[in-house]
């Protein structure tokens, strides 16, 4: 993951230093931009931090910031209100804010989607002694479903709802970041705790690792069919394989089946040029180059595209923007 970030914080910044310094949003008078990750036991966290070293580098006149938040919803409300000039999200989550759905029905939040970055898969995290083998046996059992602001809580509850689980009425619910979750399982305050994120996730490592501990992946691939059938088409399944994480099935080359995510996107509120302008050359040749592998099934494409986009690629205006990993 280490290199993963690096790589991409390398074309995010290339890209964002063109397309941005294009829109005229790089001028003397502007020192800081501010950018939404996440929490600090997760993967937008050093990515933002990456990000935000190499912006403040190569951008004249700016000083980019990583903020710690709750996630995407956070980053989303933090977006819409103009505090932040840009954030990670997950498309979920993004879709819901430009239609002032579920969490943002107080008002639509305008976004313009630059970058798709990485595949994320849905985690459902419980370990030995919880006789928690199936998504069947949360019932009755301390969950934690992730925190108020990240998008960990909305993909999560659809989980729930596609296995046929009343979040509210067949566990006893905890609002907790990756981080504390994983405290709270040490210490046995919950039984589990759902979470999506990239892989590895060094907070779920750091569980994986802990001894005297076996860490356990719950299998729920069967409720992606029923999630895009409600929220559309969304979510692929997908598989965590042995090795993931330490001492995570390698012993019987064992491989759990879950919900991919659509793929987390950097997203700004498009205002007077923002993105709108010609983007360079460049910044294609970047995106498009062979280090880069191109994304991802049909079925994700549908929902990035409605995000500032169509044809399955991400716009800037009317460019399109190759997505990447």
């Amino acid at each position: 993951m280490t290199t993963t970030i690096k790589r991409t914080a390398a074309v995010l910044a290339v890209t964002l230093s063109a397309g941005l310094a294009l829109a005229g949003i790089v001028h003397a008078q502007q020192k800081t931009m501010s950018i939404g990750t996440g929490g600090t036991g997760g993967v937008y966290y050093p990515l933002g931090g990456a990000v935000a070293n190499v912006l403040s580098k190569n951008l004249p006149n700016v000083q980019a910031t990583a903020e710690v938040t709750g996630g995407s919803i956070d980053n989303l409300k933090l977006i819409g209100t103009g505090q932040s000039e840009m954030g990670f999200t997950m498309a979920d989550a993004a879709l819901d804010a430009m239609q002032g759905q579920d969490k943002f029905k107080g008002g639509k939040v305008p976004l313009q989607a630059l970058l798709v970055v990485y595949p994320n898969r849905m985690h459902v995290v419980t370990v030995e002694g919880t006789g928690i083998e199936t998504m069947a046996d949360l019932k009755g059992k301390r969950v934690s479903t992730g925190s108020p602001g990240g998008a960990t809580e909305v993909m999560a509850f659809r989980v729930i709802e596609a296995a046929g689980l009343d979040k509210d009425k067949d566990m006893k619910r905890e609002r907790l970041g990756v981080a504390e979750s994983v405290n709270a399982i040490k210490d046995r305050k919950i039984d589990a705790f759902f979470w999506v994120g990239g892989i590895p996730t060094a907070a779920v490592t750091d569980l994986a690792a802990t001894p005297g501990m076996k860490m356990k992946l719950i299998d729920h691939g069967d409720t992606v069919e029923k999630m895009n059938a409600k929220y559309g088409k969304l979510y692929t399944a997908s598989k965590i394989k042995a090795g993931s994480y330490p001492g995570y099935g390698g012993e019987e080359g064992r491989y759990r089946r879950g919900a991919q995510g659509s793929r987390k996107l950097l997203a700004r509120q498009p205002g007077p040029g923002a993105l709108t302008d010609p983007v360079p050359s460049r910044r294609a040749e970047v995106l498009q180059g062979k280090r880069h592998r191109r994304l991802t099934p049909p079925a994700r494409d549908e929902a990035v595209a409605s995000i500032g986009g169509g044809s399955g690629r991400l716009r800037a205006g009317n460019n399109a923007v190759p997505r990447v990993l």
